[in-house]
């Protein structure tokens, strides 16, 4: 890239940072005004969460937390929205965040068996093996035709039997 190009960007990179915080290099919350700033990042809830599932999709997943916990913030509301939450949560490795993602949408929405199959495995993940294999038969007995539900809900029940 030519020097005139490079100033340029690095230029309005630098407008963007004082646009969106305040003044160049500080963060919002650190003494940045916030009246007319926007909090978070760039774009609307479905732009973090497209990008959002999109890190997670190339395997960013703690990335992709960040920008779909600004998205459930924004969207409380949204089984959708905390689902990817939760999914991107639990690839993470973050088991107790996904777990409580997870028991949020179970408890407003009972009926999602993905959600019974996440918190079932989040479950196991912190060790919780009897609520473990409580939610994976649910899930399991809600959609029978999906042949890893069945299988992590045996894994479960092994394990639990093990223990």
């Amino acid at each position: 890239m030519p020097a005139a190009q490079r100033q340029a960007f690095v230029h309005v990179v630098e407008v963007k940072m004082v646009d969106q915080t305040g003044r160049p290099g500080e963060t919002p919350g650190e003494g940045a005004p916030t009246d007319g700033v926007r909090q978070g990042p760039a774009g609307e809830v479905y732009d973090w969460y497209t990008r959002g599932m999109a890190l997670l999709g190339h395997g960013d997943a703690n990335a992709a937390v960040q920008l779909l916990a600004h998205a459930v913030a924004a969207e409380p509301g949204s089984p959708s929205v905390r689902e990817a939450l939760g999914r991107a949560q639990f690839t993470a490795g973050q088991y107790v965040a996904a777990r409580e993602t997870f028991a949020w949408i179970v408890a407003h929405h009972p009926t999602d068996d993905y959600a019974q199959f996440g918190l079932g495995l989040s479950a196991r993940k912190i060790g919780d093996l009897r609520a473990a294999v409580e939610h994976l038969a649910l899930a399991a007995a809600m959609r029978p035709d999906i042949g890893h539900y069945g299988v992590a809900l045996r894994g479960a029940r092994a394990a639990l039997a093990r223990a």
